[in-house]
């Protein structure tokens, strides 16, 4: 994309559209959430527009500072906000920027190329939602500032001092409102996940972030290879297929691309889209053209080289997707999302150019590198092979009735209820826990399935394995939807599924299992809050014919002060769910009066980090779980028999 010149930027760039007054009221709307997630939005807010700067061609560098005190903030050395009066506000544009919702230079004012941030109207958002807010600007060796909070300015533009003639940029500082936000403590980890995305994303961006609270942290991210590197590091705990990360670059119909590729060992494909460095987690049309490329351009050099008899079928999409990381990044003047989110991209030229510009160099990557072109084809070939078996496996499961399926009836112990909406099922590890928990529910709206045995672990497996496995199939009957391309959330039979297993090692293990299972064949579940783990206690505590129960050692240790240690207490140490009679085990665990429930929860901003997590702890590769569990070790309880 052209870069315009730095002297094009100025306040009359800066076009108004409408007012301020709704945000406070109505957070939501525009954050997606009052919550820890949308207080992290507002930092996301601040630093998209520096990165637009970056997109721009004029900022090379962005600071993140976590302050002591709450506040946040964000500097960069871009060109810095206009600081001259607005013609039609009457007011310096930088007020204009900070007080009006849709004002900026992302609506037609030529000041950006392309743009991100929330359809232009973050800083304004941002200091809405803030009960203070200083933004100070770098501009012809004078340095501006002006003061605001809760969406006013509390005094004019006004310069403040001197700075290096060189020195542009901007910097903002902001204190989330305590009377908006459920909480306001920033997540130093879950914003330099983001931190690092964006650096991926624009290339030879250097992008700092800085925690000055108690931990003091710093990290930093600066990519020369942008989203080659990218996949890397998504790859970095699998075996690669092969060394190079294939890179496809071109313009097509306005349209900048940028795709960078790898397949490796494992049978999950990881690909994630960018729109302006914007996340797209539900695709949309950049990801269509990429994915038509990559299947046409694959049958074609396939036959061409003889690697596809005459007689066999074409690679269907999802063998060729098989272990393949991308990051499909494109860049638009004006991108037409679906829905306030921008989860999915809209724009028809986004799929021709991404097909165009991917089919091109991919061809000329397979014949320049036959020797990996053949290792792709063979994989997806064994895939192919692999995906018509669970075909088979699938087409004979749904030929027998529900109940006769893989001895379902005898494993199952289903509720009377019909109305899936008032139904919960536990999954429960072995028959002891089993046999309690059949006898403690409420028949009515409970059903029990329990599993024994460990679960097959889905990050080493493909499709035939998966429908081959009976605890895998057991569940996938249970619950009724379906899995991967056959998934149907109109079709669950329960609104809850709980994970229930014991308080211990082996129950985390078996716990993480099952969650492997339903985040990678039916994420749905998650996406939509189906999925909850139950938390059984680990103490009983007895005294005086009382019992308490706790859950943590914290909560012991409380108990214990409360009621007074001596003689008289009996304190039992829960092993498992199968040491607890029915009424223990209702009363703690199951009763929905009484019972915690831990509902599991997606970001889809956090896509990639998710993905990242599961593939280093389940996968096959010991040295990167060898260095997840150093880094996160403080995290964990320790259980000593």
């Amino acid at each position: 994309m052209e870069n315009h010149n730095a002297n094009d930027y100025d306040a009359s760039q800066i076009q108004i559209l409408e007012g301020l007054e709704a945000v406070r009221r109505r957070p939501g709307m525009y954050i997606g959430s009052t919550s820890l997630r949308g207080l992290h939005h507002l930092v996301y807010e601040i630093v998209d527009n520096a990165v637009d700067e970056a997109l721009a061609g004029f900022c090379t560098e962005i600071n993140v500072t976590l302050n002591a005190d709450g506040s946040c903030t964000v500097t960069d050395n871009g060109r810095g906000i206009p600081v001259g009066i607005h013609e039609k506000a009457g007011i310096s544009a930088v007020e204009v920027v900070f007080t009006i919702l849709h004002a900026g230079g992302k609506f037609g004012g030529g000041g950006y190329k392309v743009s991100g941030g929330l359809h232009g109207v973050g800083a304004s958002v941002v200091n809405a939602l803030s009960d203070s807010l200083i933004v100070n600007i770098y501009h012809e060796g004078q340095v501006y500032c002006q003061h605001y909070s809760r969406g006013k300015a509390l005094d004019k533009l006004t310069v403040v001092g001197d700075c290096d003639p060189e020195k542009t940029g901007t910097m903002v500082s902001f204190h989330p409102d305590h009377e908006i936000f459920e909480e306001t403590h920033f997540d130093f980890d879950t914003l330099a996940t983001r931190m690092q995305e964006m650096a991926f994303l624009t290339a030879g961006l250097k992008i700092v972030i800085n925690d000055d609270r108690e931990e003091k942290k710093s990290k930093t991210y600066h990519y020369e290879g942008g989203i080659k590197e990218f996949v890397s590091y998504l790859n970095h705990s699998k075996q690669a297929l092969y060394d190079e990360v294939i890179y496809c670059s071109g313009e097509k119909n306005n349209v900048a691309v940028e795709v960078a590729l790898q397949h490796n060992d494992a049978y999950n494909e990881s690909i994630y889209s960018f729109v302006n460095n914007i996340n797209t987690p539900e695709g949309g049309m950049h990801l269509t053209g990429f994915r038509n490329a990559l299947t046409k351009t694959f049958n074609r050099y396939a036959r061409d080289n003889k690697l596809l008899k005459e007689k066999d079928k074409d690679l269907d999409g999802e063998d060729i997707r098989e272990g393949l990381t991308a990051i499909i990044s494109v860049k638009i003047e004006e991108p037409q999302f679906e829905g306030q989110t921008k989860q999915k991209l809209g724009n028809s030229e986004a799929r021709s150019a991404v097909d165009s510009v991917v089919s091109e160099k991919l061809m000329y990557f397979l014949e320049q590198n036959p020797a990996v072109a053949k290792k792709m084809c063979d994989k997806s070939i064994v895939a192919q092979r692999a995906r018509e078996a669970a075909r088979n496996a699938r087409e004979t499961a749904r030929r027998k009735s529900a109940l006769d399926t893989f001895g379902f009836a005898g494993k199952l112990q289903d509720c009377s209820e019909k109305d899936p909406s008032k139904c919960e099922i536990f999954i429960v590890e072995g028959d002891s826990a089993g046999g309690s928990a059949k006898n403690a529910r409420d028949r009515h709206t409970q059903a029990i399935l329990p599993l024994r045995g460990k679960i097959l672990n889905v990050e080493k497996a493909r499709l035939d394995r998966i429908y081959g496995n009976e605890e895998i199939k057991t569940m996938i009957t249970a619950f009724g939807t379906g899995i991967h391309d056959d998934f149907d959330l109109t079709k669950l039979r329960y609104d809850k599924i709980i994970l229930m297993t014991d308080a211990d090692v082996d129950g985390a293990h078996i716990s993480t299992l099952l969650l492997t299972f339903i985040y990678r064949f039916m994420p749905e579940l998650i996406k939509t809050g189906h999925v909850y783990l139950a938390q059984p206690p680990l103490f009983k505590i007895e005294k005086n014919k009382r019992v308490w129960y706790a859950y943590s050692d914290d909560e012991l240790e409380e108990i214990m002060k409360e009621i007074g240690r001596d003689s008289s207490n009996k304190v039992q140490r829960y092993k498992g769910l199968g040491e607890m009679d029915e009424d223990q085990l209702w009363e703690t665990t199951m009763d929905p009066e009484r019972r915690i429930l831990k509902k599991v929860l997606f970001d889809e901003e956090q896509a990639a980090a998710t993905d990242l997590t599961f593939n280093v702890l389940m996968g096959d590769n010991v040295e990167p779980r060898r260095e997840f569990i150093e880094k996160n070790a403080k995290y964990a309880t320790v259980d000593i028999a």
